[in-house]
């Protein structure tokens, strides 16, 4: 989500190109579901910018309310149930994946509720300044939305990578943060840390690379 179509469609493009970096870089098919969120994250700011052409009649009404159904459908679907089963999949230590479980469980719950509340209820999105207002009947109100935030958040903070631990931290406070400013009908700043995110899992893919593992032993002093 961002303060423009411009915004959605550069945030998209440039999202889509750390996407594809981070794809290539995968040795462990483990970590496919990881390296493959860029991608998501970039296909869900394109898809808002159509959403945004449709509200400004720039396209036709069809497009542009299939766009709005698509965006819904990633971000209380698709983002709450990959997040933290993607992080539990990457993970390599068999004691924090445990740890994950519960969330993994938690996220596929919260999606399955927000889908099952999207499909049985009217829907619709509107321009509120500089962000899309989409209104959303959420089943179960406010407690859905915070199970969403501890589904998506608490993995970061689990896993055996100092990396995303670091993230996870970060990711706190801008959740929060960024969560109140669109709360209070400001400004959406969503994509911008959504790339932020996307290239830091694309370095953490990109660390976790056997070739990149071996160059680093290979440079390190006997």
């Amino acid at each position: 989500m961002c303060y423009s179509p411009e915004a959605d469609l550069i945030a998209g493009c440039v999202i889509g190109a750390v996407g594809v970096t981070a794809l290539r870089r995968v040795d462990d098919k483990r970590d496919l579901l990881l390296a493959g969120i860029p991608a998501v994250l970039a296909t869900h700011q394109l898809i808002e910018a159509v959403a945004w052409w449709g509200l400004q009649g720039r396209v036709p009404p069809d497009a542009g309310e299939g766009a709005i159904t698509l965006y819904l459908v990633i971000a209380l679907g698709v983002v709450p149930a990959l997040i933290p089963y993607a992080l539990f999949r990457s993970e390599p230590l068999q004691h924090r994946r445990r740890l994950m479980m519960p969330f993994v469980a938690l996220g596929i719950a919260v999606a399955f509720v927000l889908l099952l509340g999207l499909a049985m209820n009217p829907y619709d999105a509107a321009i509120g300044g500089r962000y899309i207002a989409y209104e959303v009947v959420t089943p179960g109100g406010g407690l859905t939305a915070l199970l969403y935030g501890v589904a998506v958040c608490t993995p970061l903070l689990l896993s055996s990578s100092r990396r995303i631990v670091g993230f996870g931290l970060i990711n706190l406070p801008v959740f929060v943060g960024l969560s109140l400013l669109l709360s209070v009908g400001l400004i959406s700043l969503w994509c911008i840390w959504a790339a932020v995110s996307s290239v830091i899992i694309a370095r953490h893919v990109h660390a976790k690379s056997p070739s990149q593992v071996a160059g680093t032993q290979a440079s390190a002093p006997g």
